[in-house]
């Protein structure tokens, strides 16, 4: 999708257009793009390029155009979609639990970016590409952050490449645990080659570090509501490492296949804080869980 910026300059001094933008808190990995033909700079209605200088009370607008190749190109799918925050840069949707991220080969129609392809192809945007974040594992329910045009995605890549993007989780786990608080840093790989199940090997693994929190207790059903911050995105972290401690998460069929107490993996993406990649304001998005993790634990909220 297109993103066009505007800006007016107040400076008393003249100055190279790449690091007026750089001023007007653009990271220098947007400005980047401008490099590309596709992208254009304007000062004052006269296309430039980023080495030409801006004077005082120039205006320069930047455009950001979106290529959209053939493989980028999803099937458009009318799927409900809960969307809890939406820019002009981006979208923050609370995905449900059974619905993949991504189209694969066995699966080309319903998931999360054919609902949002539907959604914009609706409004007369074709020219989507989908590009989330933080991706989720089908079972999981939660916050997923999408980028909608390419500026969005340069900054937030760069940020989540850099651990910039704080994401909070919450799951309900087997058992008490002894410790209220803890990290786990423990390497995961994938157990076999051929398989999707991940374990912790200290001599194969990647690094992995899961950070927790124990905030309540249910007698009843021995389970434990516990807060995770992720200071790695290993594939299946939190699932591997609960199950590495002995207390693996509910309804998880991949690492407690004998649990039937919830019909998917009790984890739920509740929070993601950043800073947004164009305003520069501090962002925290909240969602409190959905109504099959919060029947064991009624009176919690975010």
């Amino acid at each position: 999708m297109q993103r066009i910026l505007t800006f007016h300059n107040s400076e008393t001094e003249s100055m190279r257009v790449d690091a007026f933008l750089v001023r007007r808190n653009l990271p220098r990995c947007s400005v980047k793009l401008l490099k590309k033909s596709q992208n254009h700079i304007y000062v004052n209605g006269k296309e430039v390029c980023v080495i030409e200088r801006v004077y005082p009370g120039d205006t320069v607008t930047v455009e950001f155009h979106e290529k959209i190749s053939e493989e980028d190109r999803l099937i458009p799918t009318d799927l409900p979609i809960d969307i809890v925050y939406e820019d002009e840069d981006i979208l923050i949707v609370n995905k449900s639990a059974d619905m993949s991220v991504h189209p694969v080969r066995t699966n080309l129609e319903n998931t999360l970016a054919n609902a949002v392809t539907y959604y914009y192809a609706s409004q007369g945007q074709t020219d989507f590409v989908f590009r989330c974040l933080n991706r989720l594992d089908r079972y999981t329910s939660g916050l997923t952050l999408i980028a909608k045009n390419p500026l969005s995605a340069q900054i937030l890549s760069e940020e989540m490449k850099n651990r910039r993007i704080h994401r909070t989780y919450l799951g309900i786990a087997e058992g008490k645990l002894s410790e209220p608080v803890g990290v786990i840093d423990a390497p995961i790989a994938r157990e076999t080659e051929e398989e999707i199940r991940r374990i912790v090997d200290f001599t194969r693994g990647q690094t992995a570090i899961t950070e927790y929190e124990v905030l309540d207790y249910n007698a009843e059903a021995d389970v434990s509501l516990l807060r995770f911050q992720l200071k790695t995105g290993r594939t299946h972290q939190i699932r591997v490492h609960m199950n590495y401690l002995g207390h693996p998460l509910i309804g998880d069929i991949l690492y407690n296949p004998d649990n039937h107490l919830m019909e998917r993996s009790a984890l739920h993406a509740a929070q993601l804080q950043f800073t947004h990649p164009v305003t520069r304001q501090e962002m925290v998005i909240k969602k409190d869980m959905p109504s099959d993790m919060s029947l064991f634990f009624p009176e919690m909220h975010i």
